[in-house]
């Protein structure tokens, strides 16, 4: 909710579209959290296809907007006539590629791009959506005794973080200030002056993920973000 504040320019929407983006996310997450619980792992790999897409859209989204918004160009068509059901976005494909090719990106690239895992990631979610093999098949169904359900269950919690990882990284280059705390803006409305450098302050929350979840399994992104954005993790 956070989020909200801040007005995506380059758009004529009201408010910030990167909300109903994130909220659109969790859902999609607990969605995955409520047919595993069902014992359908082929199902939760499909949902998982579908929460990389909603990660690539947003992160392209964005990207598109900062890099095309200008006073001469204050409304982005290509991305305000999305919003309007007016025209579709590029297929996944040219999406990653725009991506990959940004020069504002690059450092980040270069670290999620050092190896294949997200091209092997994308490769194991088409292969459940699309029944590429049998066993697919009776990984959805909880009744059918598979020996190695246990590895699946852990191949699918490494693919779900590794994608949150990505797509929080992207986030912190692209719109840092989604994650400050609110220190700062709390100050102005109590008509205070804002510590030094309070608006760079990461969200307590922020930080609590990033020490227990993100630095353990990637030390490489949190390293690549705090040298190369403005926000102050530690």
């Amino acid at each position: 909710m956070s989020v909200f504040s801040f007005v995506s320019m380059g758009t004529k929407a009201f408010g910030n579209i990167d909300t109903y983006m994130y909220s659109s996310i969790q859902g999609t997450i607990k969605s995955i959290e409520a047919v595993l619980r069902a014992g359908r792992i082929n199902d939760a790999y499909a949902l998982l296809r579908k929460y990389h897409d909603s990660v690539v859209i947003n992160v392209y989204s964005t990207l598109y907007l900062h890099d095309h918004l200008s006073i001469e160009n204050f409304v982005v068509e290509k991305i305000n006539n999305w919003l309007q059901a007016k025209e579709s976005l590029p297929e996944f494909r040219v999406m990653s590629q725009y991506i990959k090719a940004s020069p504002a990106l690059k450092p980040i690239n270069d670290i999620l791009n050092i190896d294949d895992r997200y091209k092997k990631l994308r490769s194991r979610c088409n292969d459940h959506m699309h029944y590429n093999f049998y066993r697919h098949v009776m990984l959805n169904d909880s009744e059918i005794h598979i020996d190695n359900r246990g590895e699946w269950l852990d191949r699918l919690s490494r693919d779900a973080l590794d994608l949150f990882v990505l797509h929080l990284g992207y986030v912190f280059f692209l719109n840092g200030h989604y994650m400050m705390s609110s220190d700062h803006l709390d100050a102005l409305e109590c008509g205070m002056q804002p510590e030094g450098d309070s608006q760079y302050w990461v969200a307590p929350y922020i930080q609590e993920i990033f020490d227990n979840i993100i630095t353990p399994h990637r030390p490489d992104i949190t390293a690549t973000i705090k040298e190369w954005t403005t926000m102050q993790l530690s």
